[in-house]
């Protein structure tokens, strides 16, 4: 007697493909921390976007520019004409806005790069598809690795959380102003009973 194929009901009728569902909840929580980042420059100048007021070289400006480089690989407007050629240098380098920069272009290219991958989110992601992760050097990984989408996926949270988080430490030292209280400014949201809108005359020196 035929024993049927795992996932081949005994008729030989191939059993349909379970269609894969786009989450919602993960495309607005990557768009939320997205949100949260650039909001950390708004009402800034220049100078106070290159500003590293804490033990690291980090500022407000290197940051927009490194998340830029990272998720905007393929998107030509999020491209930093200036980049140095070598791979370790324009990654080193995107964590730097030059003094040629201006905070407008960051945002600018830091747009281009946002807008591309929440339309790469909306896509049809199968979480099981195998593809190239670029190397990671700082953890021994010199050359790029074949993963599952679904590290990639996660890793898109932990790379924004983790640069949010800086963002919002490096403003909250330069003026005092606070992430939820600087996003409320950016998208004219009313104040609530915990959050009130930034101005810039809350700022501090």
């Amino acid at each position: 007697m035929a024993t049927a194929r795992p996932g081949r009901p005994p008729g030989g009728t191939d059993v349909p493909a379970r269609p894969r569902r786009r989450d919602p909840a993960y495309r607005g929580y990557v768009a939320q921390l997205l949100e949260s980042l650039r909001a950390s420059a708004h009402g800034l100048s220049d100078d106070q976007a290159r500003l590293a007021p804490l033990r690291s070289a980090l500022s407000v400006g290197g940051l927009l520019k490194h998340v830029t480089f990272v998720f905007g690989k393929d998107v030509p407007e999020a491209q930093d004409p200036g980049a140095p050629e070598g791979w370790a240098e324009a990654f080193y380098g995107s964590f730097v806005m030059r003094p040629e920069e201006t905070l407008p272009h960051v945002l600018a290219r830091f747009d281009a790069m946002a807008g591309s991958l929440d339309a790469t989110l909306a896509g049809d992601l199968d979480p099981d598809e195998e593809v190239e992760q670029p190397p990671a050097p700082w953890y021994g990984i010199t050359e790029p690795s074949t993963v599952r989408r679904r590290y990639q996926l996660v890793h898109i949270v932990e790379e924004l959380a983790r640069h949010a988080g800086h963002a919002e430490i490096i403003r909250e030292e330069i003026d005092g102003a606070s992430a939820p209280a600087l996003v409320l400014a950016v998208t004219g949201r009313p104040e609530n009973p915990f959050v009130t809108p930034w101005t810039p005359e809350d700022a501090t020196s």
